[in-house]
């Protein structure tokens, strides 16, 4: 008996190992299939989807450059805003230094005793206006009747300008040395033009 079941077993076991073996080659096909579907599936749709992944792409791409290009023109005015405020600074940082220099530079010069353009200027003025009356009392005649207190001041200067004139002529120049100071003399009088 135990021979018998040990039989009937073994027959199940064939049968159920041929069941076993056709299901899983079955499966197999059915997979295999599928996968052929799918693959058929997708090549037809793959085209349509990448022409839709593209379409999507440029309007991402579009929305991107505009909202860099909005970026890129606000920076700019800023940087150029930042650029003329600061040319602005150093502009007036220059004038305060150029200004601290000039007004050292003057200090030291009149340390120096050079004079400064306004002392010309003024000493110049002086000069023009001796010269103006130089020509006026050049031009009027000698006054005949005066008071006796305006001729006597008058008559005092006179005879000193005339005695130093006639002194300065009568020397005779005896080196070439003694030129020199009268050259330097006659050349720091001012001229009258």
């Amino acid at each position: 008996m135990v021979k018998k079941l040990q039989k009937l077993s073994a027959d199940n076991k064939k049968k159920s190992n041929a069941q076993l073996s056709s299901t899983v080659k079955d499966s197999a096909q059915q997979i295999w299939l599928a996968g052929l579907g799918a693959f058929s599936k997708a090549q037809e749709e793959g085209g349509k989807v990448f022409e839709a992944l593209v379409k999507e792409g440029l309007t991402i791409q579009r929305k991107t450059q505009a909202v860099a290009e909005e970026k890129i023109t606000e920076a700019t005015s800023r940087v150029t805003t930042m650029a003329t405020d600061i040319g602005s600074k150093a502009q007036g940082q220059w004038d305060k230094l150029e200004n601290i220099f000039e007004d050292r530079v003057a200090k030291a010069l009149s340390k120096l005793g050079v004079p400064s353009a306004r002392d010309l200027e003024a000493l110049s003025a002086r000069v023009d206006a001796l010269g103006r009356g130089a020509k006026a009392a050049a031009a009027k005649p000698a006054p005949k009747a005066a008071a006796p207190t305006k001729k006597a001041p008058a008559k005092k200067a006179a005879p000193a300008k005339a005695a130093a004139k006639p002194a300065a002529k009568a020397a005779p120049p005896k080196k070439a040395a003694a030129k020199k100071p009268v050259a330097r003399a006659a050349a720091n009088t001012p001229s009258a033009n």
